[in-house]
């Protein structure tokens, strides 16, 4: 007697970062029946949240920019609550000379600062009443500010900013695909300045700020792995897809690897929302047309070294955001986030903390040492920083040998070849951080996107139970 075939899911995400999280979450809420696979025994990828000796550490990111759809999505999840403001007027420092500096927040002070020298503000007051063009080819952020403003500007605030949030080579990343606002702005407006000012939200207007949560980063993909429930797998490793049909169809067979046994799970729909370097192995049975741009990310290796202090330790009480180091300063640490001055319940009582990153595309060569040993540099150049007398008091290590895409010059054509890919296979969608933007707020919107996507094919092959419009 046949054993009748098992009913398909309508969806199925593979990868339980935030971008698969959100993703599956926002499916569910459309009413159509999901599954999630995530391989590893944890939710949420590079966030991380860890308690040690009474201080909350974070080893990912450590705040993200409170967006609309971040904000509905913590809204949906009954997180409001649980959120935590950052002061928006909390200053940055740039290190100059050995010193901490008031990094320019707003256009005048960019006019008074003293980390630039005068020929360097004069070319921005100018900027605006100057029109240039854009060139044909992809530009790298460096030369689009040696261009535009010189290199003064991109060594003592331009690539400090670039390794803060990417950990990136101003000389490899791609201006259009890194910051596409500021490729816009001289695009329509011939100058950035005048681009910028044209581009001002209306008076009154919210303006993203930072936000955590009172109990760690980690709140958010915890809460979106209660919510999924039982459409969320676990320890499941996807080892292949297949694309074929059924009933007229296009229709995939899913392999997974569970707790030593192997499985096949049928799907009309598929999100790829693992990383690049799995995504790639995972899709080689679909198209071949997939491996050649997923070989061409490159992604930055990044130490994270949380370290916590008593406050009699300290005589720079780090009272603000943290601060960026130039690397013309000859120092490995790229940047010090001040996390017990921005968020409450991060360090006991008289102590504080703070959170170094090192590495990144500039200084690869960190990660052949051992964490102890990427402990006592940063740690050291940190104490001289802020004047701290004596080792922390307890620390932590993570290290990243893939932390951040680097959306390299190329990116966007790359971009559009794995998006071409998966478009000539119904039914498959990408999702990701390595596609527009790799912040939290970027990733939760792109996964928005790619739910609707979902939800849009679904309803057009018929899909039972999946209508035109959405439910959520």
């Amino acid at each position: 007697m046949s054993t009748a075939a098992p009913t398909p899911f309508p969806a199925i995400v593979v990868g339980g970062g935030i971008s698969g999280l959100a993703c599956a979450y926002h499916l569910q809420q459309a009413g159509i029946p999901v599954r999630l696979l995530e391989a590893d025994e944890r939710l949420g990828g590079v966030i991380a949240t860890e308690e040690q000796d009474g201080f909350r550490f974070e080893l990912g990111p450590q705040s993200f920019l409170s967006t609309e759809p971040l904000l509905n999505l913590i809204d949906s999840l009954g997180l409001k609550n649980e959120l935590l403001h950052a002061d928006p007027r909390a200053p940055r420092y740039i290190l100059f000379r050995g010193k901490l500096v008031a990094a320019p927040l707003a256009p005048p002070s960019l006019l008074t600062t003293p980390l630039l020298g005068a020929r360097t503000k004069w070319r921005l007051l100018t900027e605006m009443f100057r029109r240039t063009a854009p060139p044909a080819n992809d530009e790298s952020i460096a030369a689009f500010v040696r261009r535009k403003f010189g290199a003064e500007l991109l060594d003592r605030l331009v690539a400090p900013f670039v390794s803060g949030v990417y950990a990136g080579d101003p000389e490899k990343l791609s201006l259009r695909a890194s910051f596409p606002r500021l490729h816009e702005f001289e695009k329509q407006y011939g100058s950035v300045m005048r681009g910028a000012m044209k581009s001002r939200p209306a008076k009154g207007a919210p303006r993203p700020g930072l936000c955590s949560f009172r109990s760690g980063m980690e709140t958010l993909p915890r809460a979106l792995g209660a919510r999924l429930g039982e459409a969320l797998q676990m320890e499941s490793n996807v080892t292949a897809v297949r694309h074929g049909k059924a009933n007229g169809n296009s229709s995939f067979e899913v392999d997974v690897t569970r707790n030593g046994r192997a499985e096949t799970l049928l799907a009309s729909a598929v999100i790829m929302a693992a990383p690049v370097s799995a995504a790639s192995g995972i899709l080689r049975g679909v198209s071949d047309k997939f491996t050649a741009p997923f070989s061409r990310f490159e992604y930055a290796p990044v130490a994270v070294v949380a370290a916590g202090y008593r406050r009699d330790q300290i005589r720079h009480i780090g009272n603000g955001f943290g601060f960026l180091v130039p690397r013309s300063e000859g120092l490995r640490v790229l940047g010090t986030v001040w996390n017990s001055s921005l968020f409450s319940g991060r360090a006991p009582e008289n102590m504080a903390c703070f959170t170094s990153f090192a590495g990144g595309g500039t200084d690869p060569e960190l990660f052949s040492k051992s964490d102890d040993e990427i402990a006592e540099i940063i740690c050291g150049e940190v104490g001289r920083i802020l004047a701290i007398t004596g080792p922390p008091v307890t620390y932590l290590v993570n290290r990243y040998a893939r932390a951040l895409p680097q959306y390299n010059l190329g990116h966007s054509a790359n971009v559009a070849a794995l998006s071409a890919a998966a478009s000539s296979i119904p039914g498959l969608f990408l999702s990701g951080n390595y596609l527009s933007g790799p912040s939290i707020g970027s990733c939760v919107d792109q996964a928005n996107q790619s739910a609707e996507a979902v939800r849009i094919y679904l309803a057009s092959i018929g899909v039972a139970g999946v209508g035109a419009t959405a439910h959520a």
